[in-house]
């Protein structure tokens, strides 16, 4: 688990000085003082490392509802994680390269996706109106109205709080799941 974490902290660490495209596996593992061959046990390549830490940012966030609400099932996760992002934002030093942002957040949106389509299909499990709307559509447009207001905050370096960028995402995203959930499609 160490391991894991020091190679994670040591590709958001490069990724905050040079382009994620330009860092070789080889600095990472410098930088995390890890051998090759135990990074390669673990990952296949620099990709699958930033997916497992997306992968790791979203298991270890409350993604619990916190009421009963099912559309608190879908988009729970959102003020969480805006707030461990802003964690970041607010480090001192660089803050991260466009060109390695864009891979996090593009990496970031299938992960989502993924985790809202078992959201969304459970939330649906038992509905006996036919989805017109498959449940891997609303996900990739939670998913997608998500990084495109995170992307939107931090590129207009925007001095809202967590909470607000929250209220921005659901005021997009609520309407359109409200008649999702209800129709069923």
């Amino acid at each position: 688990m160490r391991t894991k974490s020091a190679l994670h902290e040591a590709l958001v660490r490069l990724a905050r000085e040079k382009p994620y495209d330009a860092i070789a596996v080889k600095e990472i593992l410098a930088r995390a003082n890890v051998g090759r061959s135990t990074f390669y046990t673990h990952f296949a390549d620099k990709d699958d490392l930033l997916g497992s830490g997306v992968h790791e940012m979203l298991a270890a966030i409350d993604r619990r509802p916190r009421s009963g609400d099912v559309l608190e099932r879908i988009v729970g996760f959102a003020r969480p994680l805006l707030e461990h992002i802003d964690g970041h934002r607010r480090r001192p030093g660089p803050q991260m390269a466009p060109e390695s942002r864009a891979a996090m957040h593009d990496r970031l949106q299938a992960v989502l996706a993924d985790t809202i389509q078992e959201d969304v299909a459970a939330v649906l499990r038992g509905n006996q109106t036919p989805m017109v709307i498959p449940a891997e559509l609303v996900a990739l447009h939670v998913a997608s109205t998500f990084v495109l207001v995170l992307n939107w905050w931090v590129d207009t370096n925007a001095p809202l709080t967590p909470v607000e960028v929250d209220a921005r995402f659901r005021a997009l995203v609520e309407p359109a799941l409200m008649r999702f959930v209800r129709s069923g499609h």
